[in-house]
């Protein structure tokens, strides 16, 4: 049964990516994804009940499959080189060329011979995020389908491209499927190179002058993680002579420098997919692509393959050299891209700037590699896959209602967009207030490495930005005068279903977060430590303290049904205008100023631009990002 699911995972997106490229009918194509999206959730938590589980292919194909993997990846790469030459560009000529060379030789000359590894491994992590690509990602996907239609009309499109870009998003999805159930590590990178690809198809779906740029500036500098991790592939292999990554890691040395260069290089094509510093313009560059591809690649896909590896590899470089070091790297990112948040209005930065941040934190967790430390980042990953989701699909649907993605623009949004501007609002809460499960993540971090004077100060400071530049979106978004009143929001009903979806679900994990850890958590944990926490009727616990999820869920929803008393009964207040310090007119917002002149009253917020600007701090700090990832390589050896 886990064999033909496990098939099913990972052959249905490509089937489908087939499909939706093909036939253009667009009716047929939103059956395709719906039937897509229903077989590969029940697929999924079908899959749920049969883990742990490994097997081999090969034993169902009767010969060496890795023949075929290798004849897709030589395939894969000559299209990246195609790419390459396309738009001239040298980087990815000189990767491409290298990683087919070294490919070359492993299949030839370096893993000839080798006991056959087991194809497909999965635990409760590689399952953890099976789960968020099959369900946040189908559910992007359905967002989707009226978003692009509407964004095909706002570009005045004669010939819609949508085949090309939900086959695309399933072909994402299906390397995602692949990549976190391969075992062989030859599969491991052919599925890591397909997203490669799969991210540059996205950005440059508009084909615009400026979305070209910024994909090929994405492809270069992924083939650069994908050059960094076939180097760490041929050192490892040579060194363990296996291919079976679960088995690498189960009889590590931690003491052998040169498996431990192999890490480190691992956990540097890791940093290049996760867009840490000094790669993040990959990252940003990608906010020019359609808002369901940067919700893909921040939620469900390409920034969570560079965390998935590194957690995976954690307890093989457990209190090395190579751990603390990732620890204070991962620290320093995520105060240093909370500070480049705080300086942005425009709504997708301040996303891309905070999945960074929470990124670096989740490498902190891995480096810190304590249980705690370890669930702390496991429950970040999750929680951030969802409430990230939900906020893109949200600056998505504003931005095609107001025209822009300026949080600034968003003053009094509930007055155009009331259930979206609350969905939104939502969101800003989830990722910053208790119960929910993104500051459950982070309270256990920061216990984690209370110890570490120098990360918990970096931790410590960081959040404190995060919640500077959250609570004033927040507080954006609830602001203007209020009377009770809304305007009926008119949205697809896919566009609803995507956004309760989400927002329930995120609420509902955070809720269930105590069984979370007991059920996916302990299990992961007991095969390297010893759990750190218990779960107790809704209550987690440890000899430091407890987190009373359940109660604090409570109070949440108290404070809930009163927020909306308290609204229903604003709906007979009186709205008057603000004195504005001259005189006052009949017209809102206006005032008689100096001269006698009409001057409109505006608020806006401050971004301390000449501090936290990036002109002033980018620099500076890929700079010190580029010497601790040198002395991370340098200090394995």
């Amino acid at each position: 049964m886990a064999e033909k699911l496990t098939v099913i995972l990972i052959l249905l997106p490509f089937v489908s990516a087939m499909f939706c490229y093909f036939l253009r009918p667009a009716r047929i194509r939103i059956l395709a994804i719906l039937v897509t999206g229903g077989l590969l959730l029940l697929s999924a938590l079908i899959l749920v009940s049969q883990v742990p589980f490994c097997f081999s292919i090969s034993k169902f194909t009767g010969f060496p499959i890795r023949y075929l993997v290798f004849g897709a990846d030589m395939l894969l790469l000559f299209v990246i080189l195609y790419f390459g030459f396309k738009h001239c560009s040298f980087l990815i000529k000189i990767f491409s060329l290298f990683q087919i060379l070294v490919l070359v030789y492993l299949e030839f000359f370096c893993v000839k011979g080798f006991a056959e590894a087991k194809t497909f491994y999965c635990d409760q992590l590689s399952m953890t995020l099976v789960l968020i690509v099959c369900i946040v990602g189908m559910i992007i996907c359905l967002q989707a389908i009226p978003y692009m239609h509407n964004h095909e009309v706002h570009l005045k499109l004669t010939i819609s491209r949508q085949n090309q870009f939900f086959a695309a998003m399933f072909l994402f999805l299906g390397a995602m499927n692949g990549l976190l159930l391969s075992n062989n590590l030859i599969f491991f990178y052919f599925f890591f190179e397909i997203t490669t690809l799969c991210s540059f198809l996205l950005i440059r779906h508009d084909r615009t002058e400026t979305a070209d740029k910024n994909a090929v500036r994405a492809l270069w500098m992924n083939s650069l993680g994908g050059t960094v991790f076939i180097i760490a592939l041929t050192v490892m292999i040579r060194q363990t002579a296996d291919l079976d990554l679960h088995q690498i890691l189960l009889n590590a040395e931690p003491g052998d420098r040169i498996f431990l260069l192999s890490l480190s290089l691992l956990c540097l094509a890791a940093f290049t997919k996760s867009a840490q510093f000094p790669f993040q313009s990959w990252l940003l560059g990608a906010m020019v692509a359609p808002t369901p591809v940067s919700a893909l690649l921040h939620s469900s896909t390409m920034v969570n393959i560079g965390v998935y590896l590194v957690l995976r590899l954690a307890p093989a470089f457990r209190e090395t050299f190579l751990s603390h070091s990732l620890a204070f790297f991962g620290a320093f990112a995520f105060l240093a891209a909370a500070a480049l948040a705080v300086g942005q209005s425009n709504g997708k930065k301040v996303l891309a700037y905070s999945t960074i941040s929470n990124l670096g934190l989740m490498f902190a967790c891995a480096g810190v590699n304590s249980p705690q430390a370890i669930a702390a980042g496991i429950l970040l990953l999750v929680f951030h896959a969802v409430t990230k989701a939900l906020l893109f699909l949200c600056v998505g649907t504003i931005e095609q209602q107001i025209a822009s993605r300026n949080i600034e623009d968003m003053r009094g949004l509930y007055a155009v967009m009331p259930v979206t501007a609350l969905i939104t609002v939502l969101g800003v809460i989830m990722m910053i207030m208790p119960p929910f499960g993104v500051i459950i993540g982070k309270w256990m971090a920061m216990e984690a490495a209370a110890k570490d004077f120098f990360i918990i100060i970096l931790i410590a400071l960081g959040s404190a930005l995060t919640v500077m530049y959250w609570a004033r979106w927040g507080g954006i978004l609830m602001s203007d005068p209020f009377a009770g009143r809304f305007k009926a929001e008119q949205q697809p009903l896919l566009t609803w279903t995507a956004l309760g979806l989400l927002s329930l679900g995120a609420a509902f994990l955070s809720i269930s977060t105590p069984w979370f850890y007991k059920w996916v958590i302990m299990p992961i944990e007991k095969d390297f430590y010893l759990p750190d926490y218990t779960s107790r009727n809704g209550i987690l616990e440890n000899a430091l303290g407890t987190f009373p999820v359940l109660p604090l869920a409570l109070v949440a929803i108290l404070g809930f049904i009163i927020a909306i008393w308290a609204v229903r009964k604003a709906a007979g207040a009186r709205v008057v205008s603000p004195y504005l310090g001259g005189a006052q007119t009949t017209e809102p917002g206006m005032f008689m100023g100096p001269m006698n002149t009409l001057t409109r009253a505006e608020a806006k917020n401050y971004y301390l631009s000449s501090i936290f600007g990036e002109d002033r701090l980018t620099a500076w700090i890929n700079l010190a990002a580029g010497v601790l990832l040198a002395l991370i390589i340098g200090g394995t050896l």
